[in-house]
């Protein structure tokens, strides 16, 4: 009698309450019984699948390798070439006072049109180490305010008591080898105009932040930078401080901005300052041309026709092992999915 009356005023069993207040509302997306796409791969979807894969994948293969062999390089690599046969110790002889003057010959073998990419390559240079990509100030390349924003950038943020602008070991590397270019005796002019992305000129590097202190401790790292000029305006700083993801690459220099003969000789001045051997790095100068792909790069159109090709060659498999043996299909009517409730 004391349990049923109590059930009769209502006092049932907390926990058993909670239970049933906590069950999700019915609903068909709570129990996921929905009506949802479930595609039966028969082997004539699979095949036509894969042919459609290489249909479209080769074509695109074959077009990007012809833009891509349509470009025009001359690739020169100097560092070795630079240096006297006499000099045993090249990291002395790079970091002394010498004169490092090096002349180069390139002779254009096929004709490159306006515009023509000046790069510089690096081989063996990780600008990609964690301590390296950390060692800069984007507040003080933005703000003319933040100058003393120098925190990130040991261990070159201050030198004779002065913080410096740029600071950190980005800047402070900078790429410091000069080019001048010149055809039958004529200087050929490089625009050094918009090399850099239009981005980080209006949006990273302040037009009203000039540098300071700039490569004035007891060790030089490389470029110097023109006090007077901002520094969105000093393209070789703003494309230098793009770090690279590989140990090998290319950062651009200037254009040249008229065509170049097949046969043409080209002379190069050069100035052999930046210090790669005493890390065995290696300096290569790359004139090239562009094709509606950009620069040459067989690797997009390799990849498309092996993955086409690749498709292809599944396709023709599964085909041949269709029709020589067949296994046949149950009838998919009887998947449990496709039974109506209460269907037996």
């Amino acid at each position: 009698m004391a349990s049923s009356s109590a059930a009769a005023s209502g006092s049932a069993d907390p926990t058993a309450t909670r239970r049933i207040t906590k069950r999700p509302k019915y609903s068909k997306f709570t129990q996921q019984e929905l009506p949802a796409c479930k595609p039966i791969l028969t082997p004539r979807a699979v095949i036509s699948a894969f042919l459609l894969v290489s249909v479209v994948f080769v074509p695109i293969g074959v077009v990007s390798l012809m833009a891509s062999r349509k470009v025009v390089e001359i690739v020169h690599r100097y560092e070795s070439e630079c240096i006297p046969h006499d000099v045993q110790d090249r990291v002395a002889y790079i970091q002394s006072s010498a004169d490092k003057t090096c002349n180069l010959s390139l002779t254009v073998h096929k004709h490159m049109k306006s515009p023509i990419y000046v790069y510089y390559q690096l081989d063996n240079f990780y600008q990609n180490h964690r301590r390296y990509v950390k060692s800069r100030s984007d507040e003080q390349l933005r703000d003319r305010n933040k100058e003393s924003s120098t925190s990130t950038c040991k261990p070159e943020d201050i030198a004779n008591h002065k913080p410096i602008v740029p600071c950190g070991l980005i800047a402070w590397s900078l790429f410091n080898d000069t080019y001048i270019f010149s055809r039958n005796n004529k200087n050929l002019t490089l625009n050094k105009k918009g090399i850099s992305w239009k981005s980080d000129r209006e949006h990273k590097f302040g037009k009203d932040v000039f540098p300071k202190n700039f490569q004035n401790d007891s060790i030089i790292g490389g470029a110097h930078l023109i006090e007077s000029i901002p520094l969105s305006d000093q393209e070789d700083l703003i494309v230098w401080m793009r770090t690279a993801a590989l140990p090998t690459f290319r950062k651009l220099y200037g254009k040249i901005e008229v065509d170049l003969n097949e046969g043409d000789d080209i002379n190069v001045r050069l100035e052999n300052n930046y210090n790669t051997y005493s890390f065995n790095g290696k300096k290569t100068l790359v004139l090239s041309t562009t094709s509606w792909l950009g620069g040459k790069n067989d690797f997009l159109g390799i990849a498309y026709l092996t993955i086409g090709g690749l498709c292809f060659v599944l396709a023709l498999a599964f085909t041949i092992v269709y029709f020589v043996k067949p296994r046949q299909l149950g009838d998919p009517s009887y998947l449990s999915w496709n039974r109506n409730p209460g269907v037996h």
